[in-house]
C-alpha cells in the first residue's frame, strides 16, 4: 500500500482560514464533529481547530469514513481540472470558439465554466484566446514575416480584426513591432527617488518601461528604430505618478501601461497586481494562482520579464523558504521596497 502523503497541518489550517483557492486539490480538511471533508476554499463557517484533521486526497478522507461536503463539492476538483485542460487544448486550435460552444464541449454551463476557467488561469476564455492569437502574430512579426501574412497565419479573419484586438496589447503598430519600434515615439525621463535613479519611459498609450539605474541607452537597445525623445509635458504626469508609487506605496496611483507579453506572462502580471500592499507571495503560490502549480520556474521567468517595476510589483514575490529570491535591480532595493510597504499599511 502506498504511503500517505504527509500534510503540514499548520500550513493547511492557515489555507482554510484564508479560504485560499490556490490550495484546492492539494489537500482536504475533515471535520470530526460533522463527518464531512472540504476543500480549503469552502465558504462554510470554520469549525474549531481541534475538530479538524487533514488528508492529502479526498480518497484518503473517504477511506477514513468522511463524506464530501455538499457546499464546496471537493470531489469535483479533478473533473474541473480536466475540463480546463481540455478547454486549453480546444482554444489552442486556430478556429475561434465562443464561450457557449467551449463550455458545451467540456460539459459545463457557460456561466459556471467562465468562472471556473478564470479562477484556474487568471484570465477569461475570451482573453486567453485573444492572447494566443496575438502571441502568434507577435512571433510571426518578430520573425520578419509580412504583416498581412502574420495576421492570417495567427487566425484573424482580416486586418481590421487584428488591429482592433491588438490595439491595447502591442502598444505600437504591427509594423513598428516588427521593425524595432519604427514609427513609434517613446518619451523618457530619469528622476531621483529614495530608491535611486529611476527611468520612466512611455508611448502615447502609457508607461512601457520603469526601471532603475538605466537611461535612454536601454530604450535604444530595445527599440532601435523608434523615435526616442527626452521629456515632454505629457510624460510629466506619468513621471509624477511613478514617483508617487515608489514613495507612497499604500496610495499607489493607477497609471496607464503599454506592455505586451504571452498569455502566461499576462496572467502572472495580473496576479502580481492582486497582491495587497505590505504582503508577499511565493513563486509557487503565483504559479498555483494562475492554474500552473508545476510551472514555478516559468512563473519566476514571467516575474523577471516585467518591464514596469513597482507598478507591476514583482518585488512582492519571494521564495518558499522566506528568502528574497532575485530582483533585477538588486536585493537591497527589493528589501527597501518591501520594508516601505510594510510600514505604509
Amino acid at each position: 500500500m502506498a504511503k500517505a502523503k504527509a500534510i503540514d497541518a499548520d500550513f493547511a489550517w492557515r489555507a482554510f482560514l484564508a479560504r485560499d483557492r490556490t490550495h484546492d486539490g492539494q489537500f482536504v480538511g475533515a471535520v470530526k464533529t460533522t463527518g464531512i471533508y472540504c476543500k480549503p476554499s469552502c465558504p462554510v463557517r470554520h469549525p474549531k481547530r481541534e475538530n479538524v484533521c487533514f488528508y492529502a486526497t479526498a480518497a484518503e478522507a473517504k477511506a477514513a469514513g468522511y463524506r464530501a461536503c455538499l457546499r464546496c463539492r471537493p470531489d469535483d476538483i479533478a473533473r474541473d481540472d480536466v475540463a480546463v485542460v481540455s478547454a486549453l487544448k480546444l482554444l489552442a486550435a486556430e478556429e475561434p470558439m465562443g464561450l457557449e460552444q467551449l463550455a458545451a464541449a467540456v460539459g459545463y454551463a457557460p456561466h459556471h465554466f467562465h468562472r471556473l476557467f478564470k479562477r484556474a488561469t487568471g484570465v477569461t476564455p475570451a482573453e486567453y484566446a485573444r492572447g494566443l492569437r496575438a502571441g502568434r502574430a507577435e512571433e510571426a512579426l518578430a520573425a520578419n514575416g509580412r504583416v498581412t501574412d502574420a495576421i492570417y497565419d495567427a487566425g484573424y479573419s482580416g486586418p481590421s480584426r487584428f488591429y482592433a484586438a491588438t490595439k491595447g496589447r502591442l502598444g505600437m503598430t504591427p509594423s513598428a513591432w516588427k521593425n524595432g519600434g519604427a514609427g513609434a515615439v517613446i518619451r523618457w525621463a530619469v528622476v531621483e527617488t529614495s530608491l535611486g535613479s529611476m527611468l520612466v519611459a512611455a508611448t502615447d498609450k502609457g508607461i512601457c518601461r520603469l526601471s532603475f539605474d538605466e537611461d535612454e541607452t536601454e530604450l535604444q537597445r530595445r527599440f532601435p528604430a523608434a523615435t526616442i525623445e527626452q521629456g515632454g509635458d505629457a510624460l510629466a504626469e506619468l513621471v509624477n505618478g511613478a514617483v508617487a508609487a515608489v514613495e507612497n506605496p499604500a496610495n499607489m496611483p493607477e497609471l496607464p501601461l503599454d506592455i505586451a507579453g504571452t498569455v502566461f506572462q499576462q496572467a502572472v502580471w495580473k496576479e502580481l497586481q492582486r497582491i495587497p500592499t505590505g504582503e508577499t507571495r511565493t513563486y509557487a503560490e503565483i504559479a498555483a494562482a494562475v492554474g500552473k502549480p508545476k510551472a514555478v520556474r516559468a512563473a519566476g521567468s514571467a516575474n523577471g520579464a516585467n518591464n514596469v517595476a513597482v507598478l507591476i510589483p514583482c518585488h512582492r514575490v519571494i521564495r518558499t523558504d522566506g528568502s528574497l529570491g532575485g530582483y533585477a535591480y538588486g536585493l537591497d532595493r527589493k528589501e527597501k521596497l518591501l520594508r516601505a510597504e510594510r510600514n505604509a499599511v
